[in-house]
Order: structure tokens, then sequence, then C-alpha cells
């Protein structure tokens, strides 16, 4: 069983894109938005995958998280099954330290949002605090990409 360690914070300001060594374009869309279960159709530039994930643990660091490699067009077919909400955002990676941060930049109906988030070996593992970080919305489910394509940032004022 594969299990996911993160932590998730806001970003204060946009100095992050210059220490960024990536960008890639991500669409994701959610064929089952659960949140004991959530069944997510991800393309990254030119590859794409279909990820399960459980429920997360009470303070929203760590679940279940499974993922396969699938065909593009497999993913754009997909895309017609899923839940309205389609998520489109581009992620930089920003190298840390031993960590990487993937800081997602929404489009769509949730401009304006920008969340980084940071992957752990374990709950207390330490990490450096980069200047650009801003508040933790670890388990906040509000900043859920499932809860994000039903409920957009748009729409939160």
């Amino acid at each position: 069983m594969d299990i996911e360690i993160e932590r998730k914070f806001l970003v204060k300001d946009t100095t992050y894109k210059k220490e960024s060594y990536d960008c890639r374009y991500i669409k994701q869309g959610f064929l089952n938005s659960n949140k004991n279960r959530v069944v997510r159709i991800r393309i990254i530039d030119k590859k794409a995958f279909l990820t399960i994930k459980g429920k997360s643990n009470k303070k929203g660091t760590t679940r279940f998280e499974w993922e396969k490699e699938i065909s593009v067009s497999d993913a754009e077919n997909l895309f017609l099954l899923c839940e309205k909400g389609i998520i489109e955002k581009y992620r930089y990676y920003i190298k840390s330290n031993k960590h990487v941060f993937e800081v997602d930049e929404f489009l769509g109906d949730n401009i304006g949002l920008v969340v980084a988030e940071i992957e752990l070996e374990n709950e207390n593992d330490d990490f450096k605090t980069p200047k650009w970080l801003g508040k933790e919305v670890t388990g906040i489910s509000k900043y859920y990409n499932s809860n994000l394509s039903k409920k957009p940032y748009k729409s939160w004022a």
C-alpha cells in the first residue's frame, strides 16, 4: 500500500517562480470525489494517470494513494465521464534541501489561488520554509482539488 504524507500551504507572492526548476500544465477531473475514495484522472503535459486516494487522517497529512500511468487518449475519454468541474493549473517545482515543493497556480474558476505542497517521508519530517510560503492549510478540505472542482475559489467570496 502506498501512503502519501504531505503538507499544504498558501503562497504569499510570486518569487517561487524564480526558484523553480520546472513548470508543467496539469488538467484533472474526478470520476469520484467522495472523501473516502477519490478517483482522479490527470494529464501532465503528455502523460496521463489514474489515481485513487483514500480518506485523510485527522490531521489531513496522510492517506492511501495508488497511481497508474494510462494513455492520454484513455484519459481524454475518461474526462467525458468525470464529475462536473475540471481543474486546470500550472505546477512549479522548487527544490528545497532534500524536498521539492510543488506550487500549483490555478486557472479557470480557481484563478487567483496558489497553493504549495510538500511530500514528506514521515509526519515529523523537518523542511526548510521558503520566504514565499504562507499560512498552512493542511487538512482544510476546501483546498482539496476534489472540492475545488465542486466549489471553486471564485465562489468563496
